[in-house]
C-alpha cells in the first residue's frame, strides 16, 4: 500500500502552493509538515520536476543560519569532500542508518520516561529538559563514543572494499594502483 505524498507547487515567483489545502504556504510550514511527518513532493510549478530536496536544503540551510547550527566546520567541510569520490554512494546510506540507529535510541529514551512518569507531557517535557542538562555530558559522551565506532566500521568497511579490490585487479599490473602492504611482505 503506497501512501500518497502531499505535492507542493513551487512557483517561479519562488511562492509555495500546498494543493491538498489550496493554498499558498511558507517553507515554515513545509517545515511544520515536515515534523508532522507528513510524506510531501514539492514539483516546481512550470517544469514539473521534482525539486523536494532543494527545498528540504534550502529549510536545513535557514536551521543552520539560527542561532544554534546542527553541523560544525569540519562536518560541512567532510560532506562537501566526499562529494565525487568513490565512497560518495556509501556516505548517504551511512548517514540514513545512523540517523535512523539514533531515533529509535531517542525514542526507547522517550518510552522508558513515559513508562516511568506516565503521560504527562509537562512532565515528560521538563524531565527530558533536566535530564539533557544533567546527563547532557555523557550523553556527549555517548554519542562521541558510538560515532567513532561508527566512524572505525565504516574505515574498515572501506578498507576492506579496497584489499577486495587489490586482490580482484593484482593480475592487471595498473600502473597508478599502489601495492597493499600485504603485497610488500610476499
Amino acid at each position: 500500500m503506497s501512501v500518497e505524498k502531499r505535492v507542493i507547487k513551487k512557483y517561479p515567483n519562488r511562492r509555495l502552493y500546498d494543493t491538498a489545502t489550496s493554498s499558498y504556504i511558507t517553507l515554515g510550514d513545509v517545515k511544520q509538515l515536515v515534523l508532522d511527518n507528513v510524506d510531501i513532493q514539492v514539483v516546481d510549478a512550470k517544469s514539473h520536476d521534482d525539486i523536494t530536496r532543494s527545498v528540504l536544503l534550502q529549510i536545513i540551510l535557514e536551521e543552520e543560519s539560527g542561532g544554534s547550527p546542527m553541523f560544525s566546520y569540519e562536518v560541512l567541510t567532510q560532506f562537501i569532500r566526499y562529494y565525487g569520490q568513490a565512497m560518495q554512494g556509501m556516505m548517504g546510506p551511512f548517514l540514513e542508518k545512523n540517523l535512523q540507529m539514533f531515533s529509535q535510541l531517542q525514542q526507547r529514551m522517550q518510552e522508558q520516561a513515559k513508562t516511568m512518569y506516565g503521560d504527562n507531557p509537562m512532565l515528560g517535557a521538563k524531565l527530558w529538559s533536566d535530564f539533557l542538562n544533567f546527563q547532557g555530558p555523557a550523553m556527549q559522551n555517548m554519542m562521541t563514543s558510538y560515532l567513532d565506532q561508527s566512524t572505525n566500521m565504516f574505515l574498515d568497511m572501506q578498507n576492506r572494499m579496497q584489499e577486495q579490490a587489490r586482490t580482484m585487479f593484482t593480475g592487471f599490473g595498473f600502473p597508478a594502483y599502489p601495492p597493499s602492504q600485504d603485497d610488500d611482505k610476499k
